[in-house]
Order: C-alpha cells, then structure tokens, then sequence
C-alpha cells in the first residue's frame, strides 16, 4: 500500500549566490523529503524559489525539518521556511 503525501511548501529567499539550490536539494535528498515542483527566479540580484515537497518519506520530524532549514539558510545567507501544505492555504485564501 502506498503512502499518502503530506506536502509542505519551502520558501527561499535572499541575495542569489551559487549553489543555493543544490544545497537546499541535497539536504531534502538527504532527509528523504521528495520535491514535487520547484520554481525559482532572480529579480535585481534577489533569489526566491518556492517548492512542493512531499513528506511522506522523510525520516525527520517535522520541527527538526525546519530548524535544520533555518540553520541551513543561515548558513548559505538566505531565508529558508517550510510550512504544511493546509497551513499555507488557509493562510492564502482570499
């Protein structure tokens, strides 16, 4: 039997540097979250990139996932937050 999603929305913000998304997907790939959908631009010299991810496969809880996200876009000088899929869309609703 398959298991059922549970997707969450990563936000990534900052000044563009190389290899912000290789690293934001190598510690995802590290954690068993899978990315469902990624789009990425730069405006002015300014990164954002917002991501799909599924949960379902990731061997980390929750809360773990975003302060190692946190430390993570500390560490590379970006803004880096992960919300849960219904969070997001109730808070986006018109």
């Amino acid at each position: 039997m398959e298991k059922e999603m549970d997707k969450a929305i990563i936000t990534v913000v900052g000044k563009d540097t190389v290899g912000i998304i290789a690293k934001v997907c190598t510690y995802l790939a590290d954690s068993k979250v899978n990315v469902l959908d990624i789009s990425q631009t730069i405006v002015s010299g300014y990164f954002n990139m917002m991501m799909i991810v599924d949960l379902a496969g990731a061997e980390k809880h929750f809360a773990d996932l975003t302060g190692e996200l946190n430390d993570l876009g500390e560490q590379i000088g970006v803004s880096i937050k992960i919300q849960r899929e219904e969070i997001f869309e109730k808070m986006h609703r018109i």
